[in-house]
């Protein structure tokens, strides 16, 4: 039930009915027309700016329209009035019934409340994480987790088909500086002192696996040349990086549909396949860049090598693909991959990438926009640092690491539903800061608590009315009437309630999961003001001794919890029944 969309159908009417009337021109574009909570709630429950986007193009002034409109939407029965308010904005007020309803509605929808076909099961890939796979994630790669999970659980809620995608990073340089790291651990764990030179891992995980190889190889690679062990040490390191990676990822409860692997595209034919593509559409060519800015010309050695035309495609330059040495460079590899992607049939490619991948965004779209001709769109969602805080302090590196604080060493210290929460009370492209300390804290400031102290109170109220006789089984409440739920505090939050599927679309359709906890942590803030009143007013408190009276306000409670049960399932945080 989203009655958003149900008032919308029915402005568009009365416009389809003013055309045929003659009132207004037909072929109007009714695409801008919206329906939505005015900014002032005291002027209403929904606005609707129809008139000021169709004077223009209907050659009328927008009041004329507006009068027009609010005649003919005053004979729909759930509209309880209609006011022109400025230049041309209708306020419209839904009759008390209306919202009594939505109660019932939400009872008998239960988990599918909210939900949206707007995604018409199209296909949508969301790639996040995607870590090199050298050693734990760090904090900044849990806030990517976070989002890129939070994007795909929030598509699939509005009727996307939605597979998850983890892209190994395993065809760099990288991997054999982890061979090379993890081959000095297999050195100290056969007796000998380690020789931990600039540039490579320092950090303690390594113990781990040079232990591991000791156990597999014995001393057969001490002292023997690279060429002997590099492979064998890269893919040993590397299959031991990921299960920790997946381990650490399932801490967090993100678990991945697919990982693909960068080191398959190599000796493939993948890379030249993408490229011949882009060739066949003239888009790639033989080129000398011009040089990068700031450079000084005498420091410049203009160099002939494969460009790719992005520019064709909205880039600020063209891009090479191969170096003039022939080696492929990194932007190749990840035009095959994305094609791949494209070839797979999906409808919407979403990547989750780290601030410092800023660059990358136009030159990727370009790619994804050339080999698709146009047909998948690619969102890149840029995920900023994380500032880490406890007591007043900034939380210091994981020994374990070497470097920085790890996914692990968060979800040890506050749980994967608080860490998860927190991160997604900043939209994503905006710095975060996380205190431990205030992150545990029981305290309206703290949204994690805020919202799980509402579901917690609702939960209380369900076992005292059991303990009373009461029947509060959803199927039994969805039955029974809800017009004494005539409040305004009450109707307050039933509205607010209402929000909710128009809300997921919003959010769904600009891939923005914050919105989610926002909404969450306003519906809370609505549920508690109406608890808060019960002390002083003891008609609105959700127990009461009479059980028809009840009856509709534990509805109440129970269909703001179901609301609250589905917001949290897509942010990945499990509703807490109880708080200690």
């Amino acid at each position: 039930m989203n009655l958003f969309s149900e008032l919308h159908t029915v402005v568009t009417e009365a416009i389809a009915a003013m055309q045929a009337s003659g009132d207004l021109p037909h072929g109007l574009d009714l695409g801008n027309v919206a329906v939505e909570p005015p900014r002032d709630p005291a002027h209403g429950d929904m606005a609707t700016n129809a008139a000021m986007v169709l004077a223009k193009p209907a050659k009328l002034p927008p009041r004329k329209i507006a009068e027009g409109l609010a005649a003919r939407l005053q004979d729909d029965t759930r509209i309880a009035s209609v006011e022109v308010a400025g230049p041309g904005f209708l306020n419209l007020r839904l009759a008390d019934g209306v919202w009594q309803q939505m109660v019932g509605a939400i009872l008998s929808q239960g988990d599918d409340f909210g939900r949206s076909p707007m995604g018409q099961g199209k296909r949508v890939n969301v790639e996040f994480v995607s870590a090199n796979p050298t050693g734990p994630m760090h904090v900044g790669h849990t806030r990517g987790a976070v989002v890129g999970d939070a994007i795909a659980s929030l598509l699939d809620f509005a009727g996307w088909d939605v597979t998850r995608e983890y892209y190994i990073n395993d065809g760099g340089a990288q991997v054999d500086v982890l061979a090379r790291s993890a081959y000095e651990r297999y050195r100290e764990a056969n007796g000998q002192e380690p020789e931990i030179a600039e540039g490579l891992y320092p950090g303690d995980y390594l113990i781990e696996v040079g232990e591991a190889l000791k156990s597999q190889y014995g001393d057969r690679f001490l002292d023997k040349p690279e060429a002997e062990w590099l492979e064998i040490f890269r893919d040993f390191s590397m299959t031991r990086m990921m299960e920790m990676i997946r381990t650490d990822l399932a801490a967090l409860n993100v678990k991945m549909d697919v990982y693909s692997s960068e080191k398959a595209l190599y000796g493939t034919g993948l890379i030249e396949g993408a490229l011949q593509r882009l060739r066949d559409l003239d888009l790639i060519y033989e080129g000398v860049l011009e040089p990068p800015k700031g450079k000084l010309l005498e420091d410049w050695e203009p160099r002939e090598q494969m460009l790719f035309r992005s520019t064709a495609h909205g880039d600020d330059m063209d891009r090479p693909v191969q170096k003039s040495d022939g080696a492929w460079t990194y932007f190749a590899p990840d035009i095959a991959y994305h094609y791949d992607k494209v070839e797979r049939g999906f409808d919407l490619l979403i990547d989750i990438f780290g601030a410092d991948h800023g660059g990358y965004v136009k030159r990727m779209k370009a790619a994804v926009s050339a080999l698709s001709e146009g047909r998948v769109p690619l969102d890149i969602k840029l995920v900023q640092l994380v500032k880490l805080f406890k007591n007043g302090e900034p939380f210091k590196m994981s020994k374990r690491a070497g470097t920085f604080v790890t996914l692990r060493d968060v979800v040890d210290l506050v749980g994967a539903d608080v860490t998860r929460f927190v991160m997604l009370t900043r939209k994503n492209d905006a710095p975060l800061d996380f205190d431990f300390d205030k992150v545990l804290e029981q305290s309206k400031d703290n949204p994690v608590f805020y919202v799980q102290y509402a579901n917690a109170r609702i939960n209380s109220v369900l076992r005292k009315s059991v303990e009373a006789g009461v029947a509060v089984d959803d199927l039994t409440l969805a039955a029974i009437d809800f017009d004494g739920l005539n409040h305004p505090a009450e109707l307050a939050l039933i509205k607010k309630l209402g929000e909710w599927p128009r809300l997921v679309e919003i959010a769904a359709r600009a891939n923005e999961p914050h919105r989610i906890a926002f909404y969450l942590y306003e519906l809370a803030s609505e549920f508690h003001g109406l608890w808060n009143r019960g002390n002083d007013e003891p008609s609105l408190r959700f127990v009461q001794a009479d059980q028809t009276q009840a009856q509709a306000k534990i509805g109440l409670a129970r269909a703001t919890g179901v609301v609250i049960s589905n917001g949290l399932g897509i942010l990945g945080v499990t509703p807490v029944q109880e708080m200690r």
